[in-house]
């Protein structure tokens, strides 16, 4: 019997020393030992990949945000501000999520066919603003300028970023709304152009924040 109990106490020890090294190794060493690999060669990355300006956290170079005008009396979605550059549209947001314009709740795709009436008439729709509010005097925007991706909303719904042929799309406009020279609004389109990743993945992109904090400072130059 006092084998027994014996063999039993040396057993429950062992487990519980397993559990304390465990515990260590697991709960302890190894999160510290991955977070400052992850603080000392990808900062960045690990705190949000954010982006500041004027000294300030102002989002993430990962979600899209809105660039919209305050609500009026009656509206259920906002107009878009003109003075800055659009991101993507975020229709997969919607009724199944209060994350109706890049709240952060919840992302998704509007899981709609191709030939979906829905579907089609957003497109339809959003092309036709997309002409409507891009065309300034002087210069005017055809339906078959108009990308994918300036009607169709991503497959998380908080794209950050905008194909270059978008961006080019709004520059006329935006060089209107703020009192600015087109070629100098091509060249803020131009400097914010990324590539293919390493060369050969994904396609090339405007990340949206990033660019209008540019054109902001350049707006303040004036």
């Amino acid at each position: 019997m006092n084998n027994s109990v014996a063999g039993t106490a040396r057993l429950l020890g062992a487990g519980l020393r397993a559990l304390l090294v465990l515990t260590l190794v697991t709960g302890v060493i190894y999160p510290l030992v991955v977070t400052g690999i992850g603080q000392a060669l990808f900062s960045g990355n690990a705190n949000g990949s954010e982006i500041k300006s004027g000294g300030h956290v102002v989002g993430s170079s990962l979600i899209g945000q809105s660039y919209s005008l305050p609500l009026k009396k009656g509206q259920e979605t906002p107009d878009p501000d003109l003075k800055w550059f659009q991101g993507r549209p975020a229709n997969g947001l919607g009724a199944n999520s209060v994350n109706t314009r890049y709240k952060l709740i919840l992302s998704g795709a509007t899981n709609l066919s191709a030939d979906n009436k829905d579907l089609i008439k957003q497109v339809e729709d959003a092309k036709a603003a997309v002409v409507k509010d891009n065309s300034v005097p002087g210069h005017t925007v055809e339906p078959s300028d108009v990308p994918a991706d300036a009607v169709t909303s991503s497959g998380s719904g908080i794209d950050p970023a905008i194909s270059p042929a978008y961006a080019d799309l709004q520059v006329h406009r935006v060089a209107a709304k703020n009192g600015l020279p087109v070629d100098q609004v091509e060249k803020l389109v131009t400097d914010h152009t990324e590539g293919r990743t390493l060369g050969f993945m994904g396609e090339p992109r405007v990340n949206v924040l990033e660019l209008n904090i540019a054109l902001k400072d350049l707006v303040a130059k004036k």
